[in-house]
């Protein structure tokens, strides 16, 4: 794992590389990359590199050039099938000079140009500098695991990076804010699609290269997750489907065992996680290294299940427990990690078991992608049902009837648990994806961000719909049931970011994460089953759990799904409200004009009442801290990496 950047001006703009900001650029990165360092520069052009050593950890060294010098490449990601092209690639006549992956991408891509990509099996981000062509390539990995980021300047410049505060260093971008980007942001947790909170910051989108050639930029999409009903495998039996799907999971963990360095996974005692430890357990002589992490609430503590497992397949388990003061004191310093507000609250404990692992191993597993592939969330089956029983629930009963009980429902207390339950289902709501989807699982509704935007505000955003890239995702895949439809919306958009949070917090604690349920061969595989071995009836993960069965303890096969519990609500409601009052009460903070002051303390007084409103003032409390860092400059005045040692608790 790597940080990669770098600059590249057309003739034109009679610009030379400042060595300098490249060294900045770069060594913003160190974190991403500790163990080594590189710079390549000639007319025109500039490329870093920071290294974090997992394979051929003594050579390796980036920038690296092909044989001629005539190709630079910046590489971060692990390709996973790089081997099986070694032999044919040295047939015709290239030379390696090490055993890494960087190679096998250069050579392919003197054979195959950017069609390169489709041979490779991996996580990657890279950059390619042709001298003879004066062409620079980028490409990111099917699924965007790999992040990487670029601004071209209006004279044709181009800046890339695989975090975006490496852009500001090369002197080409400022930090602003992207106004276009913030309704998506406040309904759906963070920016969709290219755009992020910067103005003029884009993502290269997973699954696509970027060609830049004299100051012009050409991208294209070279993969895509194809959802369209399969025929043939509709009429398979379902015993074989599964024992396919078992055998492409077990083979993708196989691949990502791969490693010259001590690695271990991320065990949450969920089924994602669970299953991983028990296939992986298979595969290796030693224990596995695993890794937990929990708060002391009891409604946030999940370690009795990591703990089951870990006892099960007899692994080498730790834990680290969280204390809320760790928490918040972490927060702003993750934030700059992040490089844009954090969606998750989770990310935070991401981050502190990323550290406990980092005294351990330099590679872990997680389980992210199997809710967006197998129907994990609940919001799908709720959001199926509910559309469903809203059709002949509007054609068997009579309007005034139906506005009878919508009344009914509303007269109800406004913090009943019934009333929260019901006003969010086809009795109160109309019966469109808009509000029973969209609305239904916003942090802020198009309607509620009419009320939290300040005028000025709405005036620089223009067009207010948070939901524009969901719904063209909705309308251009070939997914013909509801079900495939959402999911191919989340695997282009919320899981992306959860990947970010993957990528980035690991990365702040400099080890490796990787996915196995993000293999794109059993990605391709999954979306293409039928519904019925995804979501049966209220039976998430279906042909996850089949697989399974046998092989994990019952209580983790039926056990309900939790996501990862952190009780920022109760914490903001109480001991810290304090953090709310500096970051989003604050004259400071209201002061910016950005949102009405009105809403924003009413929001903060029902929420102090009783009122659920967690992950609005979590949204609101971040964006503030998120300024303050990138464009007040305020330095974060706790130490850059808290003491993990301390926290630290091994399972015996």
């Amino acid at each position: 794992m790597c940080g990669i950047c770098g600059v590249v001006f057309p003739k034109r703009a009679a610009r030379r590389v400042n060595e300098a900001a490249l060294v900045r650029m770069r060594d913003v990165l160190r974190h991403r990359g500790p163990d080594d360092s590189g710079l390549f520069i000639e007319e025109g052009v500039g490329l870093g590199h920071r290294r974090l050593s997992i394979v051929d950890v003594a050579a390796g060294h980036q920038p690296m050039a092909n044989e001629d010098g005539s190709l630079q490449i910046v590489y971060n990601g692990e390709v996973y099938n790089h081997a099986d092209y070694r032999v044919e690639l040295e047939a015709r006549g290239h030379r390696y000079r090490t055993r890494c992956d960087t190679e096998t991408i250069i050579h392919l891509y003197e054979e195959h140009g950017a069609d390169c990509v489709r041979f490779l099996r991996g996580m990657f981000a890279f950059a390619i500098w042709d001298r003879n062509k004066r062409e620079l390539f980028l490409a990111r990995d099917r699924l965007g695991v790999k992040p990487l980021y670029y601004f071209c300047a209006d004279d044709g410049s181009l800046a890339f990076a695989s975090e975006i505060k490496s852009l500001f260093e090369s002197g080409l971008v400022k930090p602003e804010i992207n106004f276009a980007a913030l309704p998506d942001y406040l309904a759906n947790h963070a920016p969709s699609g290219e755009e992020t909170l910067f103005r003029g910051v884009r993502r290269l989108l997973p699954g696509h290269t970027l060609l830049w050639r004299d100051g012009r930029i050409e991208t294209q999409k070279y993969w895509e997750v194809d959802f369209a009903p399969c025929e043939d495998l509709a009429r398979r039996k379902d015993e074989d489907l599964i024992a396919e799907w078992a055998e492409l999971f077990r083979t993708s963990v196989r691949l990502r065992l791969m490693a010259d360095v001590p690695l271990g996974m991320f065990l949450s005692g969920g089924i994602d996680s669970s299953a991983i430890a028990a296939v992986m357990s298979e595969m290796v002589d030693e224990p596995i290294k695993t890794f937990s992490v929990a708060f002391k609430e009891r409604e946030a503590n999940e370690l009795h299940y990591a703990r089951l497992i870990a006892e099960r397949f007899k692994t080498d388990h730790h834990e680290v427990i969280v204390a809320p003061e760790q928490f918040f004191a972490a927060l702003p310093d993750l934030i700059w990690h992040e490089d844009e507000p954090i969606a998750h609250p989770s990310s935070i404990a991401l981050y502190f078991v990323s550290a406990l692992a980092e005294q351990h191993v330099k590679v872990v597993l997680t389980g992210e992608g199997s809710d967006e592939l197998l129907a994990g969330y609940g919001r799908y089956r709720k959001t199926v049902a509910n559309l469903a029983l809203a059709r002949r629930y509007h054609r068997s009963v009579p309007k005034f009837l139906r506005e009878a009980i919508k009344r009914r429902v509303e007269s109800l207390p406004v913090r009943s648990r019934t009333r929260q339950k019901l006003a969010r289902t086809f009795l109160c709501l109309p019966a469109e994806i808009e509000s029973i989807y969209f609305d239904n699982f916003a942090v802020f509704p198009r309607a509620m961000q009419s009320e939290l935007l300040a005028e000025p505000t709405k005036e620089a955003i223009g067009t207010l719909d948070p939901y524009s890239e969901i719904r063209r995702l909705l309308a251009e895949t070939k997914a013909e049931s509801l079900l495939h439809r959402l999911l191919y919306a989340d695997i282009k958009t919320y899981l992306h970011e959860l990947l970010m949070k993957q990528d980035q917090m690991s990365m702040a604690a400099s080890i490796e994460s990787r996915v196995p349920f993000l293999d794109y061969l059993l990605v391709e595989f999954t979306a293409r089953l039928p519904e019925r071995l995804k979501l049966r009836g209220w039976t998430t993960k279906y042909v996850l759990r089949r697989s399974m069965k046998g092989i994990l303890p019952e209580e983790i096969l039926s056990r309900r799904k939790m996501g990862f519990p952190v009780p920022v609500g109760r914490w903001l409601r109480a001991s810290f409200r304090h953090i709310v009052d500096e970051y989003v009460l604050s004259e400071r903070a209201l002061g910016r004009g950005l949102f009405a002051p009105d809403f924003v303390r009413r929001l903060v007084a029902e929420h102090a009442a009783g009122a659920n409103h967690e992950e609005r003032l979590w949204a609101l409390v971040n964006f503030e801290i998120w300024q303050r860092r990138f464009f007040d400059g305020e330095e974060v005045k706790i130490d850059r990496r808290i003491p993990i040692e301390a926290m630290a608790l091994s399972a015996e």
